[in-house]
């Protein structure tokens, strides 16, 4: 008889908000995509030496593509496998879009949208208050459910993502890691159909 599974942590997370949590090695995290259409940019980082982090270079290196699924590895800058997703019903995920800024929000949209809520503020506001991250740890992430197409010439559109309510992604960590959420604010691409919605986060042994 099997046994129960044990959620350590089931949290929804508030459209355009942030949220930090530690997963252990051995455990899974379950990002869902509740609405559906819902761009949830994410980093992870060692517990125990959050100097190291994911690294999408060597991850796209190792996968030998520039979108992550099922059975893709997140190598950390250090070289090492940080966690696997073991399932997913999306299908794909970005890695290159990066996370909206102040200054991309300017350069891409208006000068007027430049103190619209942003990923890097999220990912601020969640490090000044957790006091382990700081600035200079936020690096390039992944975007959960996020649609960016690349182009024959190279170049990245955003795109009305591929995702729909109840999809979700599950990654096992190799390591205990911290993971750092932005359910991403952005209101002027169709990352998010225009309307940012909830995700939630299960983590379970």
């Amino acid at each position: 008889m099997n046994s129960p599974t044990h959620f350590c942590c089931d949290a929804t997370i508030p459209a355009g908000e942030p949220f930090l949590a530690e997963v252990k090695a051995g455990q899974t995290v379950r990002i869902l995509d509740l609405q559906g259409n819902q761009a949830v940019d994410t980093l992870f980082f060692s517990l125990s030496n959050p100097r190291e982090r994911y690294d999408v270079q060597r991850t796209l290196r190792r996968q030998n593509s520039v979108y992550l699924t099922t059975g893709s590895v997140l190598f950390s800058n250090l070289g090492q496998p940080m966690l696997t997703i073991v399932d997913d019903t999306c299908g794909r995920h970005d890695t290159l879009g990066g996370a909206c800024a102040q200054e991309s929000n300017t350069v891409r949209y208006a000068l007027e949208k430049r103190y619209m809520h942003s990923c890097r503020d999220n990912y601020l506001r969640a490090c000044m208050h957790d006091g382990r991250l700081s600035k200079a740890d936020i690096g390039p992430n992944i975007n959960f459910f996020m649609n960016v197409p690349v182009t024959a010439e190279g170049g990245l559109t955003f795109e009305d993502g591929i995702s729909a309510p109840g999809k979700y992604v599950e990654l096992r960590a190799e390591m205990d890691v911290i993971v750092l959420i932005s359910n991403c604010p952005q209101l002027n691409n169709p990352c998010n159909g225009y309307n940012p919605t909830p995700a939630q986060l299960s983590i379970r042994d």
